[in-house]
């Protein structure tokens, strides 16, 4: 048995059902299976034999399952499935209380795992309700585990893995057992360094593998996931090392840098730029005096002016002259997630470009413009897609802002210098590529996210880029006043929206859902939907207010209607899902409400709750949960504390973990890792080892192995 072995070449009977299973697990060949971590340990009370059983224990038995059967009670009625187990020393009765379904899925000699408790006294002791783990055992794996013989298991932790439908976790711990004894464990080449083992005082791979599926006790098993959560993140940071190492090696497009004309247009903003956002400034600005691309990550608050600072760094570029040219514009390109962020960020960028000659684009699914306008200095145009490609092609359009559709094949440019992209979590690393590539020669980047990240995220998912903060709000304003309420205080909330109408303000009402959830649907989402709530605002709450709705399945042209409508003045309240989550910027807007509070997460909240704080007037958030859990009450606290969005993170890292924070069970990293990310030691040890290496060895022609494990890594992280 070999590392790479198939996993149907050493496990014959597989069903297809069971090959199904165990690919929807990710377990193709060997390795994966002992890669497959347990997810928890579970100690159910001693394993032994029938015979040894005694009444009120709690037991785990091994056996073969009998005459499977369902009877009533005499007085009751009560239907009760029932059955055998039957191992070599005697045999002991199963009954499932009001459970008769159990014995249809028995049948006669299927070998099973059963835990429980005896029941009973004397000779009619019974195990009552027991667990039952189907998945076929042989005879001779019944009582043994990789350590130790069956009377000697009293403490032996029993591994739990994540399953699929098919095969079980006891399924899986045999088939890890059986690689064990083939000896597969000595024949995986470590990928970690024996002096980064030495110096961090790990364990190898081969003991890091027993000692994860079959601890001894509690402390093997935290060694060893410790282990290889710092392999994995070690192997990230390889892979982003790498990445950096190559892009310096790289020649950008030289920026002229022009400090004083630069002062000038930031002058020009209509508010006082923040001690944060100069940092910015000067911080990309030195970047793009260097002969390599830049790479940064521009995080953000929101509501903390970081499109000032795109536009600002934009307009440097877009004032340059290519190199060896007399005339034209080197290029910008600034990529955004949706459609009315894009068509937001370009009237900005007209109002700050405005005193300044240069031409702007937008390029949506639906729609290109360019500013200005050949009739209308002050107003931009609508192009055909045909002209306005054209005129990028040419050189003639220096800031080009859109969504996905700035990434298509056909948009090329002449001069592409600058790439921003805003809420780049939302893209993957694939849309970065294909923007990077627009040009002959590597733009320089500027990643931007109002989503706050822990350092621990921003250093691993991110470790190729350099790290600038915003935590600076702008000068004014005002932090807005938050309250969570129970459901007999909602009225609270009304009045204030109430007050702010009469105040000619607006409001926003956020729901988790689009429609009312089907009754015929057990399991769909019990919220507030959308549709229904403004109807129910509009009969009963507020009858006098202009209220409408908007949320993600409208078509493009009518959420641009509605947000025109918004933004004018015309609506009084926004009933909308948290598709106004990211950037809508609408400074009337003082009050917001989230519905179903409880069903976002941390960052989420601070982001709704950022469309309040775009002016100078006091504003309010009121979160309104349907549940008032424990879980949810400290949450909620945090929410109501949190004087930025960086210690919500911080807090939402601390008690969901990294998975949860911003979408990361999409990144393709494992729950392990994900743990390590509370860990800043560790991350950052890993950092610094890989920079090391790389450095010394670029293509790790002295790591194999390491090699091999970071183009893994690479394959299966993808930031979605």
């Amino acid at each position: 048995m070999n590392p790479d072995d198939s996993v149907d070449k050493h496990f014959a009977r597989l069903r297809p059902e069971q090959k199904r299973a165990l690919h929807k697990l990710g377990i193709r060949t060997i390795r994966d299976l002992l890669y497959h971590f347990p997810a928890r340990y579970e100690n159910a009370g001693p394993t032994g034999t029938i015979a040894g059983v005694a009444a009120g224990a709690d037991v785990t038995l091994y056996g073969t399952v009998r005459k499977p059967d369902i009877r009533k009670t005499w007085k009751s009625r009560r239907p009760i499935a029932e059955a055998w187990l039957e191992d070599n020393s005697g045999k002991i009765k199963m009954m499932w209380f009001s459970q008769p379904y159990i014995a249809k899925s028995l049948h006669d000699g299927m070998q099973v795992k059963v835990s429980g408790r005896i029941a009973g006294t004397g000779a009619k002791v019974y195990l009552a309700n027991p667990e039952i783990d189907k998945t076929p055992v042989m005879p001779d794996d019944v009582h043994d585990s990789l350590f130790v013989k069956g009377a000697e298991m009293d403490e032996t932790l029993y591994p739990v893995y994540p399953e699929s439908q098919g095969i079980s976790s006891l399924w899986i711990m045999h088939a890890v057992r059986k690689a064990f004894e083939a000896g597969v464990q000595e024949r995986i080449e470590d990928p970690l360094p024996a002096d980064i083992l030495a110096r961090y005082k790990l364990p190898s791979l081969s003991s890091a593998l027993v000692f994860i599926h079959a601890p001894q006790k509690r402390s093997d098993a935290d060694a060893s996931r410790k282990r290889f959560a710092f392999e994995e993140v070690f192997a990230l940071q390889i892979v982003m090392q790498k990445r950096r190492s190559a892009l310096l090696r790289e020649e950008a497009l030289p920026v002229a840098v022009d400090r004083s004309k630069l002062a000038d247009f930031v002058a020009s903003f209509p508010f006082p730029a923040t001690a944060a956002q100069n940092r910015a400034i000067d911080a990309i600005t030195a970047d793009f005096e260097k002969t390599h691309p830049m790479l940064r990550l521009l995080e953000g608050d929101v509501g903390s002016g970081k499109t000032a600072v795109a536009a600002a760094t934009a307009y440097l570029v877009a004032t340059s002259l290519p190199k060896g040219r007399i005339a034209g514009h080197l290029q910008v390109a600034y990529l955004v997630p949706t459609e009315i962020l894009a068509k937001q960020h370009f009237s900005t960028f007209v109002s700050y470009f405005k005193d300044h000659p240069i031409p702007i684009g937008l390029i949506t699914g639906s729609e290109c413009r360019v500013f200005p306008s050949r009739v209308a200095y002050e107003e931009s145009a609508k192009l055909s897609k045909a002209t306005f490609k054209k005129r990028v092609a040419d050189g003639l359009i220096p800031i080009v802002i859109g969504t996905h559709a700035l990434i298509e094949k056909s948009l090329s440019f002449k001069y592409f210098a600058y790439a921003i992209i805003d809420e780049q979590h939302r893209f993957g690393t694939m849309h970065r590529q294909k923007l990077a590539t627009k040009g002959t020669i590597a733009p320089h980047l500027l990643s931007m996210t109002a989503t706050p990240i822990p350092r621990t995220l921003a250093l691993t998912l991110y470790g190729d880029l350099d790290l600038t903060l915003l935590d600076e709000i702008p000068a004014g304003r005002k932090s807005v006043i938050t309250e969570v309420l129970a459901p007999r205080e909602r009225e609270k909330a009304y009045e204030r929206v109430r007050a702010e109408l009469a105040a000619g303000h607006q409001a926003y009402v956020i729901c988790p859902r689009i429609d009312e959830p089907d009754p015929a649907k057990e399991l769909a989402l019990q919220a507030k939907s959308v549709k229904a709530e403004a109807a129910r605002l509009k009969k009963e709450v507020f009858p006098q207010a202009a209220i409408d709705i908007l949320h993600s399945k409208m078509k493009p042209a009518e959420k641009e209607e509605v947000m025109k409508r918004y933004e004018n003045g015309n609506i009084d309240i926004l009933v909308a899902t948290s598709v106004v989550e990211v950037g809508v910027n609408v400074p009337n807007a003082t009050a917001i409400l989230i519905e179903g509070a409880e069903r976002f997460g941390l960052a989420q909240l601070h982001q709704l709750r950022g469309r309040v704080i775009r002016s100078t007037h006091q504003s309010y958030c009121f979160a309104l949960p349907e549940s008032f859990g424990e879980t949810t009450r400290e949450r909620m606290k945090a929410f109501v504390k949190a004087k930025n969005g960086f210690e919500l993170a911080e807090y939402d890292l601390a008690q969901r973990g990294a998975g949860e924070l911003v979408g990361g069970r999409q990144w393709g990293v494992s729950d392990i890792a994900m743990e390590a990310l509370k860990n800043l030691k560790l991350v950052e040890a890993a950092r610094t080892e890989a920079a090391r290496l790389v450095a010394e060895d670029p293509e790790l022609r002295e790591h194999p192995a390491l090699a091999s494990r970071a183009r893994t890594a690479d394959t299966e992280m993808h930031l979605e």
